[in-house]
């Protein structure tokens, strides 16, 4: 029991030995090398860099950049970033979402069809579910639901006033084509109606209609008394033959 802590003390003093001669052979070495690079003279450090024998223990330490060198070759990962739960193992196509509405493929579309195809929807779909609204309207007393009525009725209007709008443009169009069409048989040259000309002859009629019922509405009172003076004097001229 006593010669344990010998042993330990014995032990203790060889690892003490071989640090301390470990330590003095690593300064020995290194005085060398520094004995060395004192002796070696400019001219040799100038042609060391000229071979490029001293460029190797130059080099600085670039950061690897990421991406394969080849694309066989698998993809190199930061382990310190998490590996996402769905990976994409097997790339597949992406699928690509068509609207037919804007799609060049599905061909031009054609205008006067499509009205002629879906014509009942303004003449009849529309006014019938307005109608219907409108007795909805009547009946409900919520405040939210005749909110949601009179959007939904105000909505119809406009697509049938803007439906009707557009029935009237196509109408002036046509007429003018169908005149074209008949001065080019008589031999007269055609006249192409450009899209200002066009707009300017719609606007021109949305305007006619506009003063005929502003002429209306302000001669309104002597339209008004000169068919009352009407009625009265036939009323008088009968009273007075019978």
């Amino acid at each position: 029991m006593k010669k344990q802590p010998s042993n330990e003390f014995g032990m203790s003093s060889k690892t003490h030995d071989v640090e301390s001669e470990e330590l003095s052979s690593s300064e020995e070495d290194e005085s060398e090398i520094e004995r060395e690079l004192a002796e070696v003279t400019f001219e040799d450090l100038q042609k060391a860099k000229s071979n490029g024998s001293l460029s190797v223990f130059k080099k600085p330490d670039q950061e690897k950049k990421g991406g394969r060198a080849n694309k066989n070759r698998p993809t190199e990962v930061s382990c310190k970033k998490p590996v996402t739960r769905f990976r994409e193992v097997v790339q597949v196509p992406k699928k690509v979402v068509r609207d037919p509405r804007f799609e060049s493929l599905c061909g031009n579309l054609d205008v006067e069809g499509f009205r002629k195809r879906y014509d009942f929807l303004f003449k009849n779909n529309l006014p019938a579910e307005k109608e219907e609204l409108k007795k909805q309207l009547k009946k409900t007393n919520d405040p939210k639901a005749i909110d949601q009525l009179k959007e939904r009725v105000s909505w119809i209007e406009k697509q049938v006033k803007f439906e009707s709008t557009k029935q009237t443009d196509a109408g002036i169009l046509a007429e003018h084509k169908k005149k074209e069409r008949e001065a080019a048989k008589q031999g007269k040259q055609p006249f192409y109606l450009k899209k200002c000309i066009s707009t300017y002859l719609l606007l021109s009629f949305a305007s006619f209609l506009i003063s005929i019922l502003s002429f209306f509405l302000e001669h309104f009172d002597l339209l008004l008394s000169g068919l009352l003076f009407l009625i009265k004097k036939e009323s008088s001229i009968l009273n007075h033959w019978l």
